[in-house]
């Protein structure tokens, strides 16, 4: 089942002097794929993964998700279905530093029909990613990998159809990085889709599918056979 398709997706900056930070990018994510999309900064990576999550909307072009043109919904339309359907995981983690780890996952809920499950649901999305222990700290008595496990619970709680994951290594040490890589792949194994915006090799390599970026074009697609085991060093 196709999740994502965009058809010749063009994004332009600036009224006089226009930027043009994607320039026709055509493609399909199937439910349950693993994609990493790589460039250099300034690729256009972002942008995509903006426009992918309802963040932002495209100059020209067509986005398809589940079937729907998401052209035709209304800002508060979009809004709801990305606290539905989208989980954002960010490098920068953005949690609320004074809440706890508990509070904070719960957020993505407090809008949501599944509001008197919230509890159990934050608790399940916790555990899911090894926090139970921590489950009351905020975030500043977490080190970086526990604050970006946090953020992936939050991205969990909904349940929702993608995990989009923006850089979510780079803030961290490679011990930390490849641990949240790991809990990424251990979920697309369970079967959610991921999508992650990376420049890093090392972090593009659990993926099942590379995209390559430069200049607003998607220049290379990539299928990964061979999948990095958790705590090598290399390639098997």
């Amino acid at each position: 089942m196709t999740l994502i398709e965009t058809k010749n997706i063009v994004k332009e900056y600036g009224d006089g002097i226009v930027t043009r930070a994607l320039c026709g990018v055509s493609l399909k994510i199937e439910k349950g794929e693993f994609v990493a999309i790589m460039g250099p900064s300034g690729c256009g990576k972002s942008t995509l993964m903006h426009i992918l999550g309802f963040l932002d909307r495209p100059t020209f072009g067509q986005y398809l998700f589940e079937g729907e043109d998401f052209a035709k919904f209304s800002d508060d339309e979009l809004a709801e279905i990305r606290n539905e359907k989208i989980g954002f995981v960010f490098q920068s983690y953005n949690l609320l530093p004074r809440t706890s780890v508990f509070d904070n996952v719960k957020l993505p809920l407090f809008y949501s029909e599944k509001m008197q499950k919230s509890d159990w649901l934050a608790k399940e999305a916790i555990s899911a990613v090894g926090l139970t222990a921590r489950i009351d700290h905020i975030p500043g008595q977490l080190s970086g990998g526990e604050q970006q496990r946090v953020a992936i619970a939050r991205a969990l709680v909904n349940n929702p159809s993608l995990i989009l994951a923006d850089e979510p290594t780079g803030n961290l040490d490679s011990k930390g990085g490849q641990q949240i890589m790991e809990i990424l792949d251990e979920l697309n194994g369970k079967g959610h889709t991921i999508v992650v915006v990376t420049h890093e090799s090392e972090t593009a390599r659990f993926a099942k599918r590379i995209l390559k970026m430069k200049d607003g074009c998607i220049i290379g697609d990539e299928k990964v056979n061979q999948r990095r085991k958790a705590g090598d060093g290399i390639l098997k």
